[in-house]
């Protein structure tokens, strides 16, 4: 009866899975869309602590060191959440990603250790399947975790760009090993006595390890939106591997959600940036090389002042804000906000143009700008930007720069080509805020910074945009 209630609890909490993923799909909805995602999984967690029965009928135990752990990861991830700038959201969602596929690998581990003592406790049958999914969660869930650490340590400075010649046939190499032995495990389960289980089963485990680190660090800065979202949908077919493995329908149904929309956006960014996975996986795009070599002056660039830059955006008739992780840096999305309400009260037609791949993490502005409670109206995508900068008067860009650099379009020789940007050059007159005129995430010099029509506006996103909000005030 137990059982049957607890197989009702999980069908629940499906189903609040994919009507959480679907409300997901719009800013308006998607608050309310976690909340039910978030609460069928509490219903599926507690369910199986106070419902589920084995076999003989005997239910779970240690609900001390159960609510324990519980109630330790709460805190850490309250405290956690609370305290996180939005510059560090990308470094925080790569590392509950990787803590995912630790997870995953943690189930594979112990689950192998359940076998193995039923192997020495009698002469036990190993199941295929069973060892094939137990090896394949192992596998998925150890690349996850140490490729996700290693992105956080990139994203927050800790951890550079790192490549040797001829890695990526280290890597491959290493990858064909991994299969090699996980197939010779799989198919010796039929015959287990005398065949070394554990050491092939924990050399597995160690080349994943290693091959995690390696998969991750030669990729370059400007990737790693793309690879967080890549790594994101392991995650998410590692928790399927154990939700095949404990037949819980909850698990498997979540799982199979994470990896399929993490594959999804991996593939939509791919396509927003003109390239292939494989290109980003081997290109090491934004990577040490680039960097190195890519700064050179281009020519001569034309400051403008904060009185001449409020006049401009006051009297023009549209204008359009490219964000960047500039304005994240500078926690300065309430002040942009505020400056497009004023500019709004004085009929100017205000829109944010929003780049697939601006930020760190997919996602970043428009998470950024809902913090500060923009209308989602108001962002519009790069293809329907792209559309309106002919008839925009001015384009003000707070900290964006890979992603509004012409080059993409005008220089075959850059690492960027090809990739579709937003064209800000369009408009008739194009405002850059930035600290400095050193290149962006990618290493790559902007040559839009040197047009005619373009001007820099040096300083802190935030104080600048504090400046100009009082120019116009008195305009």
């Amino acid at each position: 009866m137990q059982n049957s209630i607890l197989t009702i609890c999980y069908i629940i909490a499906s189903v609040t899975f994919i009507l959480g993923l679907k409300m997901l799909s719009h800013p308006a909805t998607a608050r309310r869309g976690n909340l039910i995602a978030a609460a069928g999984m509490l219903l599926a967690v507690l369910g199986t602590i106070f419902l589920y029965q084995d076999e003989t009928g005997k239910a779970l135990r240690n609900y001390g060191w159960i609510f324990g752990g519980i109630l330790i990861g709460a805190v850490v991830g309250i405290l956690a959440a609370k305290k996180v700038k939005m510059t560090a959201m990308p470094e925080m969602v790569s590392l509950f990603n990787g803590m995912g596929g630790a997870c995953a690998m943690l189930i594979s581990i112990v689950e192998f250790n359940h076998l193995m003592h039923a192997l020495s406790a009698d002469s036990f049958h190993i199941p295929a399947g069973e060892l094939l999914i137990i090896v394949l969660g192992l596998i998925i869930g150890t690349i996850s975790f140490t490729g996700s650490i290693i992105a956080w340590g990139k994203l927050n400075g800790r951890v550079k760009d790192f490549s040797f010649k001829g890695q990526h046939i280290f890597n491959i190499l290493l990858l064909i090993i991994i299969v090699g032995l996980s197939a010779w495990l799989v198919y010796s389960s039929g015959e287990p006595a005398g065949f070394p289980f554990p050491v092939i089963f924990y050399s597995i485990l160690l080349l994943s390890v290693v091959y995690g680190v390696f998969f991750v660090l030669p990729i370059g800065g400007a990737d790693m939106p793309v690879v967080i979202s890549l790594l994101n949908s392991f995650t998410g077919v590692a928790a399927a591997c154990g939700g095949f493995l404990y037949d819980n329908k909850a698990m498997l149904t979540g799982g199979i959600l994470v990896g399929a929309a993490g594959t999804l956006l991996t593939i939509l960014m791919c396509k927003a940036m003109n390239r292939s996975l494989l290109n980003v996986l081997i290109g090491s795009f934004g990577g040490t090389a680039q960097r190195d070599g890519a700064a050179k002056t281009q020519g001569a660039y034309k400051e403008i002042s904060i009185n001449d830059a409020a006049v401009v955006m006051n009297y023009a008739n549209k204008v359009f804000i490219v964000p960047g992780y500039g304005l994240a840096v500078a926690q300065a999305q309430h002040a942009c906000h505020e400056l497009e309400k004023i500019l709004m009260d004085k009929g100017v037609d205000v829109k944010y143009a929003i780049h697939p791949v601006a930020g760190r993490m997919p996602g970043h502005m428009n998470v950024l700008l809902a913090e500060a409670d923009v209308p989602y109206e108001q962002l519009l995508e790069m293809e329907q930007a792209n559309e309106e900068f002919s008839t925009t008067d001015v384009v003000l860009i707070l900290g964006a720069n890979d992603v509004v650099n012409p080059a993409a379009k005008t220089d075959p020789s850059s690492p960027i080509y090809g990739m579709p940007i937003l064209d800000v050059q369009l408009a008739k007159t194009v405002i850059v805020n930035k600290r400095s005129m050193k290149p962006g995430y990618a290493g790559i010099e902007n040559e839009l910074f040197f047009q005619p029509k373009t001007s820099m506006l040096f300083g802190d996103a935030k104080k600048v945009l504090q400046e100009l909000i009082a120019e116009i005030k008195v305009l």
